[in-house]
């Protein structure tokens, strides 16, 4: 007699992608129309992790590496320094262009420019 190889998430009788499992009761393939118990899943756990970037400034002396990105010439309207750092996000439809938060190196004022 053939053994069958059981994978956990997927019919054992067709093959295909088992739906989500409820919290109670059987799991139903969308293909062969199969009831199958919540054993087919086996002991399949997910762990989700979402790591984000993370910026931690030290709050000793005041040095260019404290600064929040990278550095460009433009000119700080409220201090008039020719230094700002810079970070963008994509904030608006990804047709659009992206939005660019400069920060002054000297006085630490911010404003933002949508490219």
């Amino acid at each position: 007699m053939e053994s069958i190889r059981i994978t956990p998430g997927f019919c054992p009788n067709c093959g295909s992608i088992l739906p989500y499992l409820r919290t109670t009761g059987n799991v139903k393939c969308y293909t062969c129309l199969h009831d199958w118990p919540p054993e087919v899943f086996g002991d399949m756990k997910s762990n989700f992790t979402i790591n984000f970037n993370t910026y931690v400034k030290a709050k000793i002396a005041k040095k260019e590496d404290e600064d929040e990105g990278p550095i460009v010439e433009r000119l700080c309207p409220k201090c008039g320094n020719e230094k700002m750092s810079y970070a963008t996000l994509q904030l608006r439809s990804a047709d659009e262009g992206q939005t660019v938060f400069y920060t002054c190196t000297n006085c630490k004022f911010k404003e933002t420019e949508n490219s």
